[in-house]
């Protein structure tokens, strides 16, 4: 085999490992904590590294790859048909627009901005668009380069201080919008662009729910950034846990509700972390909040409300790596109940991630259908939706790999 070809994990495993170690260490990880991610004795993943343990079967190979959250599994197989996305969907055919509206500036005076009234009533619109949508990237790429046009001419031509916190406001609002647009998209830097104009339009708002809203995003921009960027993930949710405890007593549904989403997300952090009694006791916490909310609740923005707190504690359990308590969260949960179609469909793949670790493959694949008929764009883009039927096409169950393949060729992962 000459230096340059590509090396096969399943027949050169001392290959594979140093690609392994290589990522391991890009992501700041020790062994002993991918070891344990993986379910498996840091002895047998040092083994994994070295080279010495048997070639690993697909199964392997995609477990290693999500606990490094590698985007493309060609960096862990070095096997260039392997070139898949895994964290990272297809660029949406809307990207390009949105992007040019995002990276242009205005420096001259151009038309006259909506009133502040005006765009609004069309954000509200556009998340109430987005919630209801199967397809809603396509809805709001649509929408986001006018909505980001206008939300800048407003700031620009505001005359006060105070027209202008609410201009920022509106900016804000917008950015935590594109956010949802492109996150899990191939443009990272576009992406944390958006986070970080996205705080900085809210912090001049000085209004308490924007403020919270855009934390809520770019504390998940960090989190998704991998293991070494936990720790900054923490900060911004807790700097705006902080923020917002002294208005609670008698906060606004808004307010109260993007306190309790944030409260969650630093149990999700916690779990990323394998802290079992952190994540759980963030989850109490953030339940305690949910249930102060009206029962139809749901937030505008994070879903946030009584119905997504089974969804919440579903994910907790599949981050601890607990298939039976993933299951039994599963089976408690009312996903029904969840009206964000987005957001149904999110819970669909953390429930399917459950049946997974409890070794109930078939059960996986079905809540990954009906993912796929709550928002087949969510299953699109989501990287354990992609690492799950890409194991499953492989299985030696023919009926189970047919009915995952058909999902497959549905969402189009065969051929992105």
């Amino acid at each position: 085999m000459s230096e340059d070809a590509s090396p096969d994990p399943y027949t050169e495993p001392i290959r594979f490992g140093q690609r392994a170690q290589v990522l391991r260490e890009r992501r700041g990880m020790t062994q002993t904590q991918v070891a344990d991610l993986l379910g498996v004795s840091p002895h047998t993943y040092r083994k994994i590294e070295n080279g010495q343990q048997k070639a690993p079967g697909l199964e392997t190979v995609l477990r290693i790859a999500e606990v490094l959250r590698v985007r493309d599994l060609a960096e862990l197989t070095g096997h260039p048909d392997a070139r898949v996305d895994l964290f990272i969907g297809p660029g949406h055919p809307r990207l390009a627009a949105v992007k040019a509206a995002i990276d242009s500036f205005a420096l001259t005076a151009g038309a006259e901005p909506p009133a502040p009234a005006h765009l609004e009533a069309r954000l509200r619109a556009a998340w109430t668009a987005r919630h209801a949508a199967r397809n809603h990237r396509e809805v709001i790429g649509r929408l986001l380069p006018d909505l980001i046009r206008d939300a800048r001419a407003l700031v620009r031509h505001t005359d006060s201080a105070a027209d202008r916190r609410v201009a920022q406001s509106l900016l804000a609002q917008t950015y935590s919008l594109s956010q949802f647009f492109i996150a899990y998209q191939p443009d990272a830097s576009l992406l944390w662009r958006v986070a970080e104009r996205g705080m900085v339009a809210a912090q001049e708002s000085e209004d308490p729910h924007t403020i919270g809203v855009a934390s809520w995003l770019l504390a998940q921009a960090h989190r998704d950034s991998g293991f070494r960027h936990y720790d900054a993930a923490d900060a911004v949710n807790l700097e705006a846990v902080r923020f917002l405890a002294p208005l609670l007593p008698e906060a606004t549904d808004e307010v109260l509700a993007i306190a309790g989403a944030l409260e969650f997300e630093l149990g999700y952090t916690a779990a990323r972390r394998r802290d079992t009694g952190t994540a759980w006791r963030h989850w109490d916490k953030a339940n305690d909040m949910a249930e102060r909310l009206p029962g139809a609740y749901c937030h505008p923005v994070t879903s946030f409300g009584r119905a997504v707190m089974g969804a919440h504690a579903v994910t907790v359990a599949v981050e601890l790596h607990q298939g039976g308590e993933s299951v039994r969260q599963a089976a408690k949960a009312d996903g029904r109940v969840i009206t964000s179609r987005p957001r149904r469909a999110r819970h669909r793949i953390e429930e399917a991630r459950g049946y997974q670790l409890d070794n109930q493959r078939d059960v996986a694949v079905a809540s990954l259908e009906k993912a796929y008929e709550a928002a087949p764009e969510t299953i699109r883009y989501n990287g354990y939706a992609r690492s799950i039927l890409l194991e499953e096409i492989e299985s030696p169950q023919a009926p189970r790999r047919r009915r995952a393949a058909l999902l497959a060729d549905r969402v189009g992962i065969l051929t992105a």
